[in-house]
């Protein structure tokens, strides 16, 4: 059984933000493989399904982006998944937008979601798929740029990146996150 995770924040001001690209990609995997995300649990939604043979479960941490990992660790505990089964979606400023990467594990860069990740399980060892939003124009400006209004130019080249990360999630699935590497980064 996989643990997928998508990082963002759960108030509707935030949804089409940046901050949020992990819940948009599990959103379309979601909608792709008609799982319902309406269950509450482990301080978050979450939904259970089917995805290329793999039993899934979709998880959206409501705890707010910097606390996550508490989400995410009770799933981990509650389902007794291994490490190497829990794929983690989550925006990245130092990936150029409309890029993705994926990485079998590493640490926490900027992120504070992914700080609170790897603190919370204890381990880097998980993958991550990293969707690219790129850095401000200014560097005062950070915490606006990711949890601000987009121009619609932003809008639609993260639109492609999500729908890129959510293939390359199905492709962790399919052939393994070696392949997925190869194919993707």
């Amino acid at each position: 059984m996989y643990l997928i995770v998508g990082l963002g924040n759960p108030e509707e001001n935030y949804s089409n933000t940046r901050h949020n690209m992990g819940f948009d990609v599990i959103n379309k995997i979601a909608k792709q493989y008609d799982i319902l995300i309406n269950k509450k649990k482990f301080k978050g939604l979450f939904g259970t399904g089917t995805i290329e043979e793999e039993k899934v479960i979709l998880l959206k941490p409501q705890t707010y982006m910097n606390l996550s990992g508490e989400s995410i660790k009770e799933a981990v505990d509650f389902y007794k998944i291994e490490e190497s089964k829990i794929i983690i979606i989550y925006d990245d400023i130092d990936i150029e937008p409309g890029t993705i990467k994926i990485r079998k594990t590493g640490g926490s860069g900027t992120h504070n979601g992914m700080k609170s990740v790897v603190q919370n399980l204890n381990t880097k060892n998980f993958v991550r798929v990293r969707v690219g939003i790129g850095k401000p124009e200014h560097k005062g400006d950070l915490i606006n740029y990711v949890i601000g209004n987009m121009k619609e130019e932003d809008k639609n080249i993260l639109e492609k990146a999500t729908t890129k990360a959510k293939e390359a999630v199905i492709e962790v699935l399919r052939s393994g996150v070696d392949n997925a590497m190869n194919k993707f980064n």
